[in-house]
């Protein structure tokens, strides 16, 4: 989370993680998450494989581009004494520079197009997009193919997270982290706990209620409630979801729709409940224990994002050594520690009751480390091709005014 990781245009404070699709959508067939099936089958094993690229090209500089609240910054900038940054930039011996410019995929697509469609250089040697966004990079040739021969700890990585169908030969592509959509809600103007899609359009919270700009986390929570299977998606079959929409913006129950800045309206109350994705909500809840996250009894999305290495980028190798940084389960439970998503890594969970204190609680989150219970109720996209992907955009924009 179109707007993902997109999540609404951020605050000037503070970028946010769009609510754009954020994927290019698992099929649903099988996603695993620490070896439990979950929906779609997304996945396989990661492989090895050469790189097409000059894996030895590089500057003195690494630059990562990312959402916003997507990393631990202990100091609170971006360069935290003892975070992962700072603490690669020690291990490694080179700068890193970590950006957080991803607000939407579709305008970071719009962003990075004039200059990719021509084979030049963007600036950024990794970008972090949603698997469906990602995909379509890979389509286009976009994307250099990865050094994976220098990147051996991407054997760590969870099976279900690797050749996924949006990168089917797991060449381009490596999971940053995955997460749910489900919903958010402030008990201190709920007055309760929401666990339905029908509670958003409790006439009680009339005006208050928000969607994401995201169509797949949207449409395809309201798909669920109205019992449509996300697999392969339609526009003459997802109608109804798109009907539940348009009822909702024409009397005045749905407030506004956003990308990751819903967590602003969410805590100060301008909206009793939302759409919101889990990271975000746990991260919030730590300091507000009104918010509160729930994945409806009809079903949440499940979705992650995905590390890539665009064309024309001068420091591959860096970029490698990154990734294979942040593949160790020790680098990644730190992470995971500070963002509260899905790690893409195995043994985090264990790592986290190795740190102690609230780090290991985390280690019991459903949230966090799913168990088949929970994964029952997540669902993935299938693809949507060339002709179906336009109408649904289309039909969304006409609801959404974008």
């Amino acid at each position: 989370m179109t707007n993902r990781k997109t999540r609404i245009q951020p605050s000037a404070t503070q970028a946010t993680k769009a609510d754009l699709s954020r994927r290019k959508f698992l099929g649903t067939s099988g996603l695993a998450l620490g070896g439990l099936a979950l929906g779609p089958a997304i996945l396989a094993a990661c492989s090895g494989g050469s790189s097409s690229s000059d894996s030895s090209s590089a500057s003195d500089e690494l630059w990562f581009e990312n959402w916003t609240l997507y990393i631990d910054k202990p100091d609170g900038d971006l360069y935290g004494k003892g975070g992962t940054l700072d603490s690669f930039q020690k291990a490694s011996g080179q700068k890193i520079k970590y950006t957080e410019g991803i607000n939407d995929n579709n305008e970071y697509f719009a962003k990075i197009q004039p200059l990719l469609s021509k084979g030049k250089p963007i600036g950024p040697d990794i970008f972090a997009l949603t698997f469906w966004m990602a995909g379509r990079l890979v389509d286009l040739g976009w994307v250099e193919k990865l050094p994976l021969d220098k990147i051996p700890n991407s054997s760590n990585l969870i099976e279900a997270l690797t050749k996924p169908p949006s990168d089917p030969t797991g060449a381009y592509s490596l999971p940053w982290q995955a997460g749910m959509a489900g919903i958010a809600y402030n008990k201190s103007v709920t007055g309760r706990e929401l666990t339905s899609i029908d509670d958003l359009f409790d006439p009680a919270f009339k005006g208050k209620i928000g969607m994401l700009t995201e169509m797949r986390d949207t449409i395809g929570l309201l798909a669920m409630s109205l019992g449509i299977d996300l697999a392969k998606p339609t526009i003459k079959k997802f109608q109804p979801a798109f009907d539940k929409l348009q009822e909702g913006v024409d009397s005045g129950q749905i407030r506004s729709f956003t990308g990751n800045d819903y967590i602003d309206d969410l805590e100060q109350g301008s909206f009793a409940a939302c759409i919101g994705w889990s990271g975000d909500v746990v991260q919030l809840s730590a300091s507000n224990p009104n918010i509160g996250f729930s994945i409806p009894e009809s079903g949440g999305t499940l979705w992650f994002d995905t590390m890539e290495i665009p064309v024309g980028a001068t420091n591959v190798a860096g970029a490698a050594e990154w990734m294979n940084y942040v593949y160790d389960p020790v680098n990644a439970a730190k992470i995971t520690a500070e963002v509260q998503y899905i790690s893409p890594v195995q043994g985090v969970q264990e790592e986290l009751r190795k740190m102690g204190g609230t780090a290991a609680a985390l280690a019991d989150s459903q949230l966090i480390f799913p168990d088949a219970s929970t994964l029952a109720k997540l669902q993935t996209w299938g693809n949507l091709d060339d002709v179906q992907e336009p109408l649904f955009d289309e039909e969304f924009a006409k609801i959404t005014g974008a």
